[in-house]
């Protein structure tokens, strides 16, 4: 499947302007899904490992394997119901606002070829939380873990912020299984600084009070920017586990623009943005080993960004990943990725 996506599909998805691309690849999929004999067809072209269950309960819920898809492939989940047919065993929808907003200008989303690197500054659009969560609730598939990844409207105030993630919390909770904060995204301006600590606090203990309200807590996990030193980083890690947050989601997208052979004009054509892929490996890699040091066994730690291969999946979980989650790795390997990941940690010591 590698060498088909690689040799044939590939070259042409890449002469398309990268956010085409992917909306052409979500519906390719979703007929795919909704197909039976091309569903069949589809199927056989993967060959999954069975020799070892690779299910795993993390916080309560049972996840069919470790590997999952990453927020911001499927923002507005369209894709729900067609993502087990790729082998995931769980996965992000959004990131999820209240209100619904169409995002940054267009063109937003760019590829780096030879960097096997992606620039996307995006910025939060989606179909907002009430669309979402009519999709949500006709999905198919209940063994199959749904993660809402959610964020602040691009009008909303920091001193405001907590509200939207309260609100979004409060509608997506019955849809979702668990949720991730996203205070990372470099695409919605100054949300980065709602990691900073006294900020931090203030968005997550709401959303954890309004959690402690229900019958059955959700599990609630941060994600953090590969851009931040290690005082930082044990900031986080004490105020989790003092609200008791699930874990961490280690990392979104870097706005560093370290070590891309991609030539300076090409770089500056293309402006802001945050970058992910092949050059974001080594970085996200180096967080998580952070994180682990630093939570030991205390919180449940994701890892995302720059997993390519099996290799970087592999080299993950034994950095201290309970799962992980994939987004570039897809555009530039193709969909038997997963397979392949799944065939690695199969016969891997982790």
């Amino acid at each position: 499947m590698l060498s088909l996506y690689k040799d044939l599909i590939k070259p042409l998805l890449f002469l398309l302007d990268a956010e085409k691309a992917h909306y052409f690849s979500a519906a390719a999929l979703r007929f795919v899904s909704q197909t039976p004999v091309v569903n069949d067809i589809f199927k056989n072209l993967f060959s999954f490992p069975t020799e070892k269950d690779l299910s795993i309960e993390l916080a309560g819920l049972n996840f069919l394997n470790p590997i999952g898809l990453a927020a911001g492939f499927d923002k507005n989940a369209d894709l729900i119901d067609a993502l087990p047919l790729l082998g995931f065993g769980f996965a992000e929808i959004g990131t999820v606002t209240p209100k619904p907003q169409k995002g940054n200008a267009k063109p937003r989303l760019f590829r780096l070829p030879k960097d096997e690197a992606i620039i996307n500054r995006m910025g939060f659009n989606n179909d907002g939380m009430k669309e979402i969560g009519k999709r949500l609730s006709k999905r198919k598939h209940p063994g199959f873990i749904i993660g809402g990844n959610v964020g602040k409207n691009k009008d909303t105030p920091n001193e405001k912020a907590f509200k939207d993630y309260v609100v979004c919390f409060q509608y997506l909770n019955e849809f979702v299984d668990y949720f991730t904060i996203n205070l990372s995204s470099p695409n919605t301006p100054d949300l980065r600084q709602l990691l900073e600590k006294e900020s931090l606090v203030g968005i997550l203990e709401p959303v954890q009070n309004e959690n402690q309200k229900l019958a059955r807590a959700k599990p609630i996990f941060l994600k953090i920017s590969p851009d931040m030193g290690v005082s930082q980083l044990e900031d986080i890690v004490q105020i989790c586990k003092t609200l008791k947050i699930t874990g961490i989601v280690a990392t979104n997208t870097t706005i560093g623009r370290h070590g891309l052979t991609a030539s300076n004009f090409e770089i500056e054509k293309i402006g802001s943005g945050g970058l992910s892929g092949k050059p974001l490996t080594q970085r996200s890699s180096e967080v998580l080993a952070n994180l682990k040091n630093l939570a030991g066994s205390d919180l449940l730690l994701m890892a995302s960004g720059g997993i390519m291969d099996s290799t970087d999946a592999v080299e993950r979980f034994r950095s201290g990943a309970s799962a992980i989650q994939l987004y570039s790795g897809l555009v530039y390997e193709g969909p038997g990725l997963v397979a392949d990941i799944l065939k690695a940690i199969a016969h891997a010591k982790i």
